[in-house]
């Protein structure tokens, strides 16, 4: 199901097309940054060993994705035809979770994450001098009980560190090991990206670049400004 996150809907300038640009293109080439489990919980799943899962089972999943790509059809999700892989950055973050804060028993944790966590989120990266277009997943609530894994389909402009778009998407979980039970989870979303991509594109075909939202915010406050003074100016002389 696809559920509406929208991440600033302004009317559109000429020059703030980066994510329709992206969506519109398929010969445009983008990084996939992996999955980022590190706002992640897993709930109701009391027997995991949560040492294990941040120190292996986080980097096998997203191993798995690009290790397979038949099955995990990238580039096929997003209607491209280019695009690199870059881990090194989520294994980073993922490896320094909390064991102690990853398990939960709260139900109300599968959907917990909202817009402005992946704004902070996205802002703490180091792109380390990565340009253009990067796609993450963020990882948000494991449901043992209920089989699925919640988590936001997330579009970057890395050079800014911007959002451009966010939509959470809800996966089924299933295999016989911790790795493969929740990496389906992934491919079942990746599958649902590639049917509503028409959708997609349609949605943001109008959306603003962040950037330009703070721009065109700013302006009505330097006309009032100009105002302002102008006022002054002509009360001094009379």
């Amino acid at each position: 199901m696809l559920s509406v996150v929208l991440l600033g809907l302004f009317p559109v300038f000429t020059n703030a097309q980066k994510l329709k640009g992206f969506l519109d293109n398929k010969d445009e080439s983008f990084t996939w940054l992996g999955v980022d489990f590190t706002q992640a919980r897993l709930i109701g799943d009391a027997g995991a060993n949560a040492q294990d899962v941040v120190a292996r089972q986080f980097t096998g999943i997203n191993q798995v994705v690009v290790n397979e790509p038949k099955k995990y059809d990238i580039p096929g999700a997003f209607h491209h035809d280019k695009f690199t892989s870059d881990l090194s950055l989520v294994n980073k973050r993922n490896e320094a979770v909390n064991p102690e804060s990853l398990k939960s028993e709260s139900t109300g944790d599968f959907e917990r994450l909202k817009p402005e966590d992946l704004n902070k989120l996205v802002k703490s990266y180091d792109f380390s001098g990565k340009h253009g277009i990067g796609v993450l997943f963020v990882m948000d609530g494991m449901n043992k009980s209920d089989k699925r894994a919640s988590m936001y389909v997330t579009i970057i402009d890395m050079d800014k560190k911007n959002v451009l778009m966010a939509e959470r998407y809800s996966g089924k979980a299933q295999g016989f090991s911790w790795r493969n039970y929740w990496a389906y989870t992934i491919y079942k979303v990746l599958g649902d990206v590639e049917d509503d991509y028409k959708k997609l594109t349609a949605k943001y075909a109008t959306a603003q670049d962040p950037e330009e939202e703070k721009t065109a915010a700013a302006e009505p406050h330097k006309e009032k400004a100009a105002a302002t003074k102008e006022t002054k100016k002509t009360k001094k002389k009379g």
